[in-house]
């Protein structure tokens, strides 16, 4: 077995040019709560199992990196498909790259051999400050018949935890694998995760945020559609260059021949997902229906016979932050719709994997009515995502609230209605909120406000509510005030308020 003791311990000069090093990373924008929780960990009385997941380029090496940098003591990141010898190979050039030395070590037999030499190697330092262990991209060292899993949990229970000063942090995009076997583990790990935390996409304020320190200087309106492309995803909002618009920026990256999002669909479903062919079909099939899709009606869809396997991936691509469950109003779970919320999948489905895709795509259809089309529904998504800005902006930020959506098929001399969002209030009201996504002031039509009159009547007879409505309208410039606007809406939201 190779041995720790063996070799030189980092010096103290090596431990300063290591924190030198990462002080140099670009600053962390926002993730002030995510921030709190990881930096309570370091000044625990205990040993911490920290498990951090979320959908592929959120950003979660990054903030851990950035957080735990000065403390880093060991780090490990997964290869994708690679073997249990390659595994432990790259486990072994992390250890040495860790002691800063040339020396070649021997490769460990095995994963319980690794942790051995993982234990010799952390002990001196534990012993004189707290020490962070990082595994990255954890269930990809996790290989068929590897026993990665039951070496860790050994080397947790039995060596790890017991020692106050270490902070053992496991990471993945594989978010639901990292739930099942790790955060709700019934084997050797059950109960032993201290913290788990799900790195959201950012929020328009950050994403805002996060665009001005690369030097992309953008008013609100272009950074909306941006969001409304890429979503809160770092990664991608990094490839915007200063001086672009965001049609400019949309047109690089997604339709010139080397642009990055061109072919990251099939990348990031495929790292993600074993068998993920399916989780694709559920994600293609969503994509065609803006207003969600009932768990029978998905199956109904694909022509899967096996609910449960449905069931399982409808579970992976949630866990993961592609698709969101929502409850129609007074309904139960059992008639949960689902719905696709990663706007980059969305746009790559509408545009770019299409035949006629090509350089100036972008540029040609902009203003067309397939984007007025989409555009709708990106910006009904992108509000979606930000109901706690809402909610502040309506002044009921303090009131307990249920979000839902409501969705009535057409009957006898009754029309099919839905509506894009109800916040069903503590004071025995209802906003009942539509969104409309404009390049200035929304008009309201003499046959816009009569569907607004049809549908609160209809969603009142159907329901039997005996709650008042406000009907509201969120925008991105504000609503014309006509002789329609007048009776018909009594608060409205714009677009700043999102950036909140």
């Amino acid at each position: 077995m190779a041995d720790y003791k063996n070799y030189n311990q980092p010096k103290l000069l090596i431990w300063l040019i290591f924190i030198s090093k990462y002080n140099k990373m670009e600053p962390l924008i926002g993730r002030y709560d995510e921030r709190e929780l990881l930096e309570n960990a370091l000044t625990s009385a205990s040993a911490e199992l920290i498990a951090v997941y979320g959908r592929r380029r959120v950003g979660k090496t990054f903030l851990i990196r950035s957080v735990f940098a000065p403390y880093m003591a060991f780090e490990c990141t997964g290869i994708h498909g690679a073997t249990l010898k390659a595994q432990l190979q790259n486990f072994t050039y992390s250890l040495q790259k860790a002691l800063k030395t040339n020396v070649i070590m021997a490769v460990p037999k095995s994963w319980l051999e690794a942790f051995q030499v993982l234990e010799s190697y952390l002990q001196p330092i534990i012993e004189e400050r707290r020490a962070v262990v990082f595994f990255d991209e954890f269930p990809w060292i996790h290989t068929p018949k590897s026993d990665f899993l039951g070496a860790f949990s050994h080397f947790w229970n039995h060596w790890a935890s017991r020692h106050p000063h270490l902070t053992v942090v496991i990471c993945g995009s594989a978010a639901s694998w990292l739930i099942t076997n790790v955060v709700n583990s019934k084997g050797g790990l059950h109960n032993r995760v201290t913290l788990k935390l799900r790195l959201e996409p950012f929020t328009l304020k950050e994403a805002e945020l996060y665009l001005k320190a690369n030097g992309a200087i953008l008013d609100r309106y272009q950074v909306l559609q941006l969001y409304m492309v890429m979503g809160g995803i770092p990664h991608y909002l990094k490839m915007v260059r200063p001086g672009e618009s965001a049609a400019q920026a949309v047109e690089r990256t997604c339709f010139a021949g080397n642009g990055m999002l061109r072919d990251e669909f099939g990348n990031l479903y495929s790292s993600l997902f074993a068998n993920y062919s399916n989780h694709v079909e559920i994600i293609k099939v969503l994509s065609k229906k803006t207003a969600g899709l009932t768990r029978n009606e998905i199956i109904k869809e694909i022509g899967m016979n096996t609910g449960g396997t449905v069931s399982k991936i409808l579970t992976e691509l949630e866990e993961s932050g592609f698709i969101k469950q929502y409850v129609p109003f007074g309904r139960t779970v059992k008639y949960a719709v689902y719905r696709l919320i990663d706007e980059y999948s969305v746009f790559y489905l509408k545009y770019i994997d299409k035949k006629s895709a090509a350089p100036g795509s972008w540029l040609r259809v902009a203003e067309s009515a397939s984007w007025h089309n989409w555009s709708g529904f990106a910006f009904e998504s992108v509000c979606l995502k930000h109901i706690g800005n809402i909610k502040k902006a309506l002044g009921i930020a303090a009131l307990y609230t249920e979000e839902s959506v409501w969705r009535q098929k057409a009957e006898p001399e009754m029309p099919g209605v839905q509506t894009d969002l109800l916040i069903d209030r503590a004071d025995y009201c209802i906003n009942v909120c539509e969104m409309k996504f404009s390049t200035g002031e929304f008009t309201i039509t003499k046959s816009y406000a009569a569907e607004i009159a049809q549908k609160q009547n209809s969603f009142k007879a159907r329901t039997k509510t005996r709650k008042a409505l406000f009907f509201t309208m969120i925008t991105t410039y504000g609503v014309t005030r006509n002789i329609y606007y007048t009776g018909h809406v009594l608060n409205e939201v714009k677009m700043d308020a999102l950036f909140e």
